[in-house]
């Protein structure tokens, strides 16, 4: 890999100075976030598609150095660069480690000398004849992940895994790090598949690329989490991959126990957070029996009991637990008014408090890594108006350094967002973001929930939305009763409440920023995807009235079907998945008549508004069969329908230009709806 200094300066610097205001005092940045050029009015929609540049920016163990990722080639044609940086001086001169035509997706430090990057690699194979055949068949495009470890003082490069010739030959994916083991600075632990298709953990060295297999799995294993070094959580996947299965086992035992099963897709209410305070515990974020929210806890790895909730909040459910480059416990994640975080450390505090101000309170400020001696942080910050960037911030130094941001969009000229407290009709209270065209002139609405149904909306960046407000267009996220993330009891009041009163909330959501905003309410329309989808199809059902046009992408129609193919497909032992959705949406056998009358697809006749809708062919989360039904129906009664089918794309994750093109199409049919 070629190195190469250069002397400009690589990103735009929003550096506040931080001043103390006597003894002990709280730090407060002063300065603002710099706009760049005056604002020359809303993005066309295909701005929102450029290619994103920074990827990644990390910091070093002892938090001596950067590094930071960026993609400076197109998708076809990628070009890979790492950009070596002093933290010390983090606007002085940038080393450039150029890793040529390489997309590089991940990125992260072994140790203060040596670099980890997951590239991708794309060969084009040649078409071969068949036997008894002289026509050549067509090439195909074969894409494999390999890690590489770099000096980066040489950039010299080490392949892990490159001498294991029978290895890359089965295994196209070899680039999965679990633990940069802080302690043995030569090592790192990954996981790999065997030959014979049985997933291993290894102990590698990152400096001539050769592993020692330690642990072996089972055909169903996908990973462990390990503590000191020693895999102390197996997770085993069904066929389907949709639930996992957690075994444990302490240090120094030889057989994996039982602990539990974790919905991977819907609701998952179990995930590793780190190492606990002794060698035979660890720390995870679970929701235990009987309790209505989910927290971070110790977990005893001998007895597999669960201890207190470690800094529980009413109302809301854990995001994760917050860990520093040794995966020692710093603080518990939240989400309030913003993202928000409970430090187990006195005085972290403050100094996350003086970041959000930095951003004007607008912005979510994750803190990707911490140093070791807590002095520099590595902060991702995202908005409404903010699309991703990276910034150092130096306690010490008393300073705040942009490094690097996904887009170049000016925050400016982007539509700025609100958190509303909605009264619903029957006195509840809930939440919902309104986000407002550039200029936050008065006009048509678009309300998009939000997929889960047991997920919840954020105030971060949001493409699609920001899409929909650069062409005039009010937002609307509400997050009705059913939602996840404000704890059990909340989401159990959206329970056999499709089509009903998380309709409602949607509803009474709407009603109050028309009447509260002065909004056009003869132009409102409602998209979503997934669970989204069947709330924008059933809506148009509910409110011919009101709605002007509904976007269903990936979305449920038909409930019976649903939960009669969520029972057939269900390889769990004892039909837990179905058993999720039952208890949710309603019992099939008792309760047909309800799932009928919620079923956009059995209704398709009281729908009066345009409909489009889109699906990916390979979806494993909602069939395409749902909406090739919906169509069918609504073509039946002779309605207005436009059906997508998205080839080689499972649900709604499809490329880039894919996106982009259906976004034009919504985009098109919401202009002719509010015509």
């Amino acid at each position: 890999m070629q190195v190469s200094d250069f002397s400009q300066q690589a990103a735009p610097s929003r550096r506040g100075l931080l001043l103390a205001s006597g003894a002990g005092a709280v730090l407060a940045l002063s300065g603002a976030r710099l706009a760049s050029a005056a604002p020359s009015g809303a993005y066309a929609a295909a701005d929102f598609f450029a290619g994103q540049r920074t990827r990644a920016a990390v910091l070093s163990p002892t938090g001596a150095r950067i590094a930071i990722m960026e993609q400076l080639g197109t998708r076809d044609e990628p070009r890979g660069v790492i950009d070596l940086l002093d933290a010390a001086d983090p606007e002085g001169p940038r080393r450039r480690i150029e890793l040529g035509e390489l997309a590089v997706e991940a990125l992260e430090w072994a140790n203060d000398r040596r670099l980890l990057a997951r590239v991708v690699i794309k060969q084009v194979v040649p078409g071969r004849k068949p036997p008894g055949s002289n026509m050549v068949g067509p090439s195909r495009t074969v894409t494999s992940r390999r890690i590489v470890s770099l000096d980066h003082e040489t950039g010299d490069p080490v392949v892990l895994f490159e001498g294991e010739r029978q290895r890359l030959r089965y295994s196209l994916d070899l680039g999965r790090v679990i633990d940069i083991l802080p302690d043995d600075p030569d090592h790192v632990l990954m996981t790999a598949w065997e030959r014979d298709g049985v997933m291993g953990l290894h102990r590698m060295n990152i400096n001539d690329g050769k592993a020692e297999r330690l642990e072996r799995g089972n055909i169903a294993t996908i990973g462990w989490q390990t503590h000191n070094g020693v895999a102390v959580l197996r997770r085993d996947i069904n066929a389907r991959g949709t639930v996992e299965t957690i075994h444990a086992r302490a240090p120094g035992e030889t057989e994996w126990r039982f602990v539990r099963r974790n919905r991977i897709v819907d609701a998952p209410d179990f995930s590793w957070v780190g190492g606990g305070g002794a060698p035979n515990a660890v720390l995870v974020s679970a929701r235990a029996e009987g309790e209505d929210v989910e927290t971070i806890r110790e977990m005893n790895l001998h007895t597999l009991a669960l201890g207190a909730p470690i800094q529980p909040r009413a109302d809301r459910d854990v995001l994760y637990g917050l860990t520093d480059a040794r995966k020692r416990y710093v603080g518990a994640a939240y989400y309030g008014d913003r993202l928000e975080y409970d430090f187990a450390e006195e005085g972290l505090a403050a100094h996350h408090r003086a970041m959000n101000r930095f951003f004007e309170d607008d912005c979510d400020v994750h803190l990707s890594q911490i140093s070791d001696d807590r002095n520099r942080f590595i902060a991702y910050v995202e908005g409404p108006r903010e699309p991703g960037a990276w910034y150092l911030y130096d306690k010490a130094a008393r300073s705040m350094t942009n490094l690097g941001s996904r887009y170049a969009l000016d925050f400016e000229r982007l539509g700025g967002c609100e958190l509303l407290s909605v009264r619903t009709r029957d006195g509840a209270l809930i939440e919902a973001y309104l986000t407002a065209p550039p200029g936050a002139a008065p006009g048509p609405l678009v309300v998009m929930p939000h997929g889960g149904p047991e997920a919840r909306d954020q105030r971060g960046f949001d493409r699609q939305v920001q899409v929909l407000a650069a062409q005039g267009w009010w937002v609307l996220q509400p997050n009705f009763r059913g939602s996840g993330g404000y704890g059990l009891a909340f989401a159990q009041q959206g329970w056999r409440r499709w089509g009903e009163r998380m309709q409602e909330d949607v509803e009474d959501a709407v009603a109050q920023v028309v009447r509260d905003k002065g909004l056009d309410g003869g132009r409102v329309a409602i998209m979503g995807t997934s669970y989204g989808g069947y709330a924008a199809l059933m809506g148009a059902v509910r409110r011919p009235d009101l709605y002007k046009a509904a976007i269903s992408i990936c979305g449920v129609t038909d409930l019976s079907d649903m939960l009669a193919w969520e029972r057939r497909d269900d390889d769990t032992p004892t039909k837990e998945v179905y058993g999720f959705w039952k208890k949710r949406i309603g019992d099939p056998d008792t309760d047909g008549a309800m799932l009928e009358a919620a079923s956009p697809r059995r209704r398709a006749a009281d729908i009066v508004c345009p409909v489009l809708l889109v699906h990916g062919v390979d979806d494993g989360i909602v069939p395409v069969i749902q909406s090739r039904i919906m169509n069918s129906a609504l073509r039946g009664s002779r309605k207005t329908v436009d059906y997508v089918e998205v080839p080689d794309a499972g649900h709604a994750d499809w490329a880039d230009d894919v996106e982009k093109e259906l976004m034009e199409r919504y985009v098109a049919l919401l202009r002719t709806a509010f015509a």
